[in-house]
């Protein structure tokens, strides 16, 4: 019988893997530029991608996420698109499959972007413009006091240098008053004027194009549910807004494809409304016949405001890593799960009995600029005392 058990779950596995070969990146394909073929519920948004490059290693997990004090019948799971890459990781990356193609496509040799000093989204984009021979110019805000300095080598700081970003450092009240679609214009202009040939991400990846990473990530979400011998369906999806990109996709994808569960995005940054008008936009570029209200519901969970925490926003981040092992980032997704308990402390009737899954979308490298404020949260550490009477041996705990 146990043989027969284990050859039955390497047929259940094979099975399950044939059939997720549809959406799978293989490690082969890594980096390389192919045909898009859009899911068929999708097939009538215009304009459709020609092309993509695999940048994101796919699918990412879906598993339980025992969270402590869920309301009564309510199963929480995440997905991990912390998991498509380490300097590539997180929910940009699903977009930059797209613009990447594109920048390619239109022949450029320079990648120009914007965000705030912490951006995942200009870290990754460095990252993947590098990996393509094209050079990378940053515009990141930080305050009024620290523009005129180097920047530092904190977080996703290190890495964009690492690989050679050009930074350009922006106040926070420049930004306010020019906007980050002039800001990169005029870069843009002074970089065509030395005859280089330049190509303008957004903010956060969020345009129309951009917006097909995550019209993607519901088709992957939808083969993987297929997989499954359990019947799995989800009521809620949970993400953080940021930008605006990865919620119209979702939502969309949702929409149309099978999923048909409810999207909550609980915005880091501006408010609901800006973020409803925006998402609008992204879906009226992709003639999708759409009201954005009607696919999303977006919640405020931006707080002290953007990249800002509270104390007890940060102590949630570490009592969260200690029960599940799960580690949040303390700009998007924890605010969003912050933001999800909250929810459901405040109204348990509505989360009872449903099947909820939260989109984590990465940023480890954010918590590297808390750590000072981290600190006092994590006292668990001692002196070993190592008593007289343990032997003692010359040599045995060489190192070298």
């Amino acid at each position: 019988m146990r043989r027969l058990s284990r050859v039955v779950a390497f047929l259940e596995l094979s099975i399950r893997t044939r059939r997720m070969s549809a959406t799978a990146t293989p490690m082969a394909d890594f980096l390389t530029k192919s045909p898009y073929t859009p899911p068929p519920w999708a097939s009538h948004l215009r304009p459709l991608p020609s092309h993509t490059f695999s940048l994101a290693h796919r699918p990412t997990p879906i598993h339980r996420w025992n969270l402590p004090n869920l309301p009564n019948g309510t199963e929480l799971w995440i997905k991990r698109d912390d998991f498509t890459g380490m300097e590539l990781s997180g929910n940009k990356v699903r977009k930059l499959e797209f613009l990447m193609a594109d920048a390619v496509e239109q022949q450029a040799d320079t990648v120009i972007t914007i965000g705030g000093i912490q951006s995942n989204h200009c870290r990754a984009t460095t990252v993947a413009s590098n990996y393509l021979n094209l050079h990378t110019h940053l515009i990141l805000r930080t305050s009024k006091l620290l523009a005129d300095g180097d920047p530092g080598l904190v977080g996703n700081l290190l890495v964009e240098r690492l690989v050679g970003a050009n930074v350009h450092l922006i106040s926070k009240e420049e930004y306010s008053s020019i906007g980050s679609e002039a800001l990169t214009s005029a870069l843009k202009e002074k970089l065509e004027k030395q005859g280089k040939k330049p190509y303008v991400i957004p903010v956060g990846g969020s345009n129309s194009l951009g917006t097909w990473g995550y019209i993607e990530a519901a088709r992957e979400i939808e083969e993987q549910l297929k997989c499954r011998t359990d019947g799995l369906k989800f009521d809620d999806i949970v993400v953080a807004c940021g930008s605006g990109g990865t919620i119209a996709g979702i939502s969309l994808g949702s929409w149309l494809g099978t999923l048909k569960a409810k999207v909550h995005a609980f915005s880091v940054c501006d408010d609901p409304d800006y973020f409803y008008d925006f998402v609008q936009g992204l879906l009226d570029g992709l003639e999708a016949g759409v009201n954005a209200r009607d696919i999303v519901s977006i919640h405020n969970a931006k707080g002290k405001g953007y990249a800002m925490n509270t104390s007890e926003e940060l102590k949630f981040l570490k009592d969260l890593a200690s029960a599940t092992s799960v580690i949040l980032d303390p700009v998007y997704s924890g605010k969003a799960a912050y933001g999800l308990i909250n929810e459901m402390t405040k109204d348990p009737k509505s989360w009872e009995g449903k099947k909820i899954l939260f989109i984590h979308t990465g940023g480890l490298l954010g918590l590297y600029d808390k750590v000072d404020q981290m600190a006092s949260l994590m006292g668990n550490w001692s002196r070993m005392d190592v008593q007289e009477s343990v032997p003692r041996k010359e040599g045995v705990g060489k190192m070298f």
